[in-house]
């Protein structure tokens, strides 16, 4: 029972520590969209490939997203990634 334990508490850590890493960079992805970054940056280019399949779905789900040019899909992202944090998190504490 303890290994069982001990097992999943560290499943949920490596969980909490991606979904954390992934929120970051989304916090990341949505702030350089405020500059005018060189698509041709690694680090640009990193970062939209990581977050643009996920922002692209929201934006065709949810098309109110997208309004007077502002896109809101990277804080709907940021919250569902917290909401299915706490969810998972509490669901096995």
């Amino acid at each position: 029972m303890a290994v069982a334990n001990a097992l999943l508490s560290s499943v949920l850590f490596v969980f909490d520590s991606l979904v954390t890493i992934y929120f970051f960079i989304v916090i990341a992805a949505a702030l350089i969209t405020w500059v005018n970054p060189d698509p041709y940056n690694p680090i640009v280019r990193a970062l939209r490939a990581l977050t643009e399949p996920v922002l692209w779905r929201i934006r065709k789900l949810l098309p109110f997203t997208y309004k007077s040019g502002i896109d809101f899909s990277p804080v709907v992202l940021l919250v569902a990634l917290q909401a299915v944090r706490i969810f998972v998190l509490n669901l096995f504490r």
